[in-house]
């Protein structure tokens, strides 16, 4: 553990702009703030009463000259404004992170406000942070005589030079997919596309997207902080010269209920817009930045425990919702040693509330828990799964959880949200808020991405807002490109937050039955390498009952024992779409997944300097496709090669 906490200076979220000190005398026109190594720049100008801000790494461009600001109810801060100084400090945190990818982290950045004032006379602060993998940018807005406002655009941008590419997944409108639950943050990915490339559906790209800048590195672009008091917001298509702006909802989203605009009382902050950038994709995959800038909104009144799932709807499907299934996939977890089993959509209807009661106590007497699906339903989706209109008013919200409690519940996963607008967000955030009164955790599933969550609400576990592994079961083109998306996911999505996407599953289809179904494209080996790969603080995994009898001892051990959460996390290699190698550690012992997405063999030789000349379990593909297991060596240059089959993977446990 981390000695005590060290705060040189750091804000609350919603801190007022009369806490600061007074402002430094710097130049009026421009301003530098450099992360602690100096390899990351931040440079901001005001150009005829217009902000703009750039960004360089080892001095080389990555953000050209880009817009600040907004519009809006109280007058512009985008234009006409005027400069009144800079404050220029250092950050210092330690904080612990109990549900990631790290369990520890230090925080250590330096910080600039530059205080602008609207022809109105009211005060906009641009922060930027700068650590040395991370540019965060929020805004701070008071005024003296107006305590509400609307904001009605953000003039925020992304301006990418000429050369830069890009990995994106499009916004697309409301209505669309299973029973008008779309947007949902599950849409393929548009790869190594050019800068100023625009979407399909003409509606920008959800974040995180992350661009390659040539020879010159990397930069993942984000959002975190967002809370009931903001929306969550997207990159919107960009010009033909590479600017992404920051864009709102769509008004038709969530069937039309709420604003697509922000309303706020004064002072506010607005989330944090965040760059993470690297040499190489290190970075990205190592960042904590979306849980460095936050702090948590409430204390945990529970302890919230992280752990493996098992799950019978991802293969067994809606007619595994029955008393006796749901028992087999209990004593499934037992055998495994895992935490918890996920009990999935119409459990009220096939088995009942006092059947429930019966199977929670049940779980509970061979040291399992259990959580429960739910529909995010009052009035906002057509999806007909039950239970539903039990968590859209605090009533009802309130009971329901009461009961859950009461029988012995440790949390829930809740669908089918859709949409982005502040409504949503508060709705999210008093499922949480009212969860944690009652010692639930949750999992959001058709959802937005979550943004610095899992420190901002304790009990927050995991979210989809992936193309996750049930459409694996709808559709065999997307089991044809199963080895590519798990090459994509650790580089994109999962680098910014939890991620449930239910990795391992070892029947050859993907099916109850071995004769029906689609056809899995994927070794074994690759399957157990997603353990690794893909992060979740409840893992929820396809594995099924007769996997225990068809498999080797030694495939079972390992996954009797990989964890859920991490120590520390490793980029080792990879690229997007091509392969990954990621290595993560749990107390003494070192995991690392690999996996690729061609349908060739593959050797990988990989470094582990860390681990030169140290011993290791591979699990390895065989040629028939299943896992084999031997002992070997990291070299003493600490590096060892990898064989993959097509659409293979490999794990060495040190």
């Amino acid at each position: 553990m981390f000695g005590s906490t060290t705060k040189i200076r750091r804000f609350s979220m919603y801190s007022s702009i009369a806490a600061l000190s007074l402002l430094s005398s710097a130049p009026l026109n421009a301003q530098e703030v450099r992360s602690p190594d100096g390899s990351i720049a931040v440079t901001f100008k005001l150009d005829e009463g217009r902000p703009f801000y750039e960004v360089s790494l080892n001095g080389k461009t990555v953000l050209e000259k880009s817009p600040l600001g907004m519009e809006t109810s109280i007058g512009s801060f985008a234009s006409s404004m005027k400069l009144n100084g800079f404050e220029n400090s250092k950050i210092d945190e330690h904080y612990a992170l109990p549900h990631g990818k790290v369990s520890e982290v230090h925080y250590q950045a330096n910080e600039m406000i530059v205080r602008l004032t609207n022809e109105q006379n009211n005060t906009l602060e641009t922060i930027f942070r700068v650590s040395n993998r991370d540019v965060a940018l929020s805004y701070r807005v008071a005024s003296r005589n107006q305590y509400r406002m609307e904001i009605r655009r953000e003039l925020t941008g992304f301006n990418f030079p000429e050369g830069a590419t890009a990995f994106l997944t499009q916004q697309v409108s409301w209505g669309g997919g299973f029973a008008k639950t779309k947007p949902s943050y599950e849409e393929g990915y548009m790869m190594d596309v050019a800068v100023g490339t625009k979407s399909r559906p003409g509606l920008g790209f959800t974040f995180p997207a992350l661009f390659r800048l040539g020879d010159d590195g990397w930069a993942l672009v984000s959002e975190t902080g967002v809370s009931g008091n903001y929306a969550g917001s997207r990159l919107g298509d960009p010009d033909v010269d590479g600017l992404y702006p920051i864009a709102f909802p769509e008004p038709e989203e969530n069937a039309g209920i709420g604003a697509a605009t922000v309303f706020t009382t004064l002072p506010m902050q607005t989330p944090w817009r965040t760059i993470t950038l690297g040499k190489t994709l290190a970075p990205i995959v190592e960042s904590t930045v979306a849980t460095d800038v936050v702090e948590p909104l409430y204390e945990a009144k529970y302890e919230y425990k992280p752990g493996r799932s098992t799950w019978s709807w991802i293969l067994w499907q809606d007619a595994s919702m029955n008393e006796k299934d749901q028992r087999t996939y209990i004593d499934l977890a037992a055998d495994m040693g895992y935490e918890y089993i996920l009990i999935d959509a119409l459990w009220d209807a096939n088995i009942g509330r006092e059947k429930m009661a019966e199977m929670v106590k049940y779980a509970n007497s061979k040291n399992v828990d259990v959580l429960l699906w739910y529909n995010s339903n009052g009035y906002w989706n057509d999806a007909p799964q039950s239970p539903r209109n039990c968590l859209d008013s605090a009533p009802a919200r309130q009971k329901e959880m009461a009961w859950m409690q009461s029988i012995g519940v440790k949390g829930m996963k809740v669908d089918f949200f859709g949409g982005d607008k502040q409504v949503t967000m508060k709705l999210y955030e008093d499922i949480l808020t009212d969860a944690n009164n009652y010692g639930l955790c949750l999992n959001f599933h058709g959802a937005t991405l979550p943004r610095g969550w899992e420190r901002m609400y304790p009990n927050h576990m995991t979210s989809e807002a992936v193309t996750a592994s049930e459409n694996l079961v709808f559709s065999q083109g997307f089991a044809d490109g199963e080895a590519n998306n798990s090459t994509i996911f650790p580089f994109v999505r999962n680098p910014v937050s939890s991620m449930d996407y239910g990795p391992v599953f070892l029947n050859n289809r993907f099916n109850r039955r071995s004769d029906r179904g689609n056809v899995r494209r994927t070794t074994d080996a690759f399957q157990l390498a997603t353990a690794i790969t893909f992060h979740s603080a409840i893992q929820h995994f396809g594995l099924t009952p007769n996997n225990l009898e068809e498999q080797p001892d030694y495939v079972i051990d390992f996954l009797k024992k990989v964890p859920a959460v991490w120590d520390e996390t490793r980029y080792v290699d990879g690229y997007p779409g091509k392969f990954v190698v990621l290595a993560r550690r749990s107390g003494d012992t070192w995991y690392v997944g690999a996996t690729h997405s061609g349908a060739e063999k593959r050797e990988i030789t990989i470094s582990l300097p860390e681990l030169k000349g140290k011993s290791a379990q591979l699990l390895f593909d065989k040629e028939d496709r299943t896992a084999g297991t031997k002992t070997v060596r990291v070299g003493d240059d600490g590096k060892i090669t990898l064989e993959l089959e097509g659409a293979g993977g490999a794990v060495l446990v040190f």
